[in-house]
């Protein structure tokens, strides 16, 4: 086993900001960018679709043996239910029905939680900006480890345990680092999710109800989407901060395997990434990037010098607005 890595292998002052800086000369230099910073309003649909999905899997696990609903919640209803969030992820931006109607974006990301079985798209939502607005930030981005995830997962049997309880890590980090009042929303989100759990139980029964939870946990644990947890923000090349990854998970997660480009453009709906990429070639092909989020997690749990400890961490100066 290799030494034990520490947070101050990773953590500097950074002052730079290199999605601004990258965007604004991409954006002088291509101005026809500006076209694609527009609301996706298949997305609309594509949501509709997926809720409509999982419907019709709760009907048809409803009375099959276990071990049949538990390989339909990771075959099936991880798939859908990790697209999910990445579709949750569209909807925070406000693209699915543009920054004029902010609350409509809300209000659906709210639906779209539904199949997930757990509220969170509200709480997401504040947290998402934090992280674009403050990338690595002490005490305010909560895409970043704790101090304690990094000196206790520094093993590979206990990195392993940090994959797969990834879903868990992700609910009570916030607490941990930025804890916020609870919003109205937030309250709204609840009693929806709550009354639409209810709604599986009575309607399709138990077996149906923990399809839905069982998707999800293992969808956001130990599962190949899982993998851009990882891929998008550690340091597997250090002087790099954000990856990309190229390969075909994109299809059914919005393209957020273009996170160069998305952090570039947060503004611009995932469908229209690759066509960032490619006006602007020669800003994103050179950087290091990714084609396999299963070799990523082998990567993660396997190289002795990486941990949760691998990321950016930046102390940041004046005044921090949130949400």
């Amino acid at each position: 086993m290799g030494a034990r890595v520490s947070r101050q292998d990773f953590e500097w002052v950074y002052t730079d900001q290199p999605h601004a800086d990258r965007r604004k000369e991409i954006l002088a230099k291509y101005p026809e960018i500006k076209s694609l910073m527009k609301p996706d309003y298949n997305l609309i649909w594509i949501v509709i679709l997926m809720v409509l999905a999982q419907l019709v899997a709760f009907y048809l696990v409803k009375d099959l043996d276990w071990k049949w609903v538990m390989f339909w919640a990771y075959a099936f209803g991880s798939c859908i239910s990790h697209s999910m969030t990445l579709a949750i992820h569209e909807i925070s931006h406000n693209l699915a029905f543009g920054h004029c109607n902010a609350l409509w974006n809300r209000y659906f990301g709210i639906f779209a939680n539904l199949p997930f079985g757990v509220p969170y798209s509200i709480s997401f939502k504040r947290y998402h900006m934090d992280h674009h607005r403050y990338l690595g930030g002490d005490g305010v981005d909560v895409d970043i480890p704790t101090n304690f995830e990094g000196w206790f997962f520094c093993t590979r049997f206990r990195k392993f345990l940090w994959v797969i309880l990834q879903p868990l890590i992700y609910a009570f980090r916030p607490m941990c680092i930025n804890p916020k009042p609870i919003t109205y929303l937030e309250v709204i989100n609840l009693l929806t999710q709550l009354s639409f759990d209810i709604f599986i139980y009575y309607f399709f029964g138990i077996k149906s109800l923990v399809y839905v939870f069982a998707g999800s946990v293992l969808g956001l644990g130990l599962h190949p989407i899982s993998g851009h947890f990882i891929a998008e923000h550690y340091m597997f090349l250090k002087g790099h901060e954000t990856f990309s990854y190229y390969g075909p998970l994109n299809l059914i997660t919005f393209n957020v395997g273009y996170h160069n480009e998305h952090h570039d453009f947060p503004n611009i709906p995932g469908k229209n990434l690759p066509l960032v990429k490619k006006i602007a070639a020669e800003y994103y092909d050179n950087l290091p990037q990714y084609n396999s989020w299963i070799r990523v997690l082998y990567d993660f749990v396997m190289d002795d010098s990486i941990s949760p400890y691998s990321r950016v961490k930046r102390h940041l100066k004046g005044e921090v607005k949130q949400d």
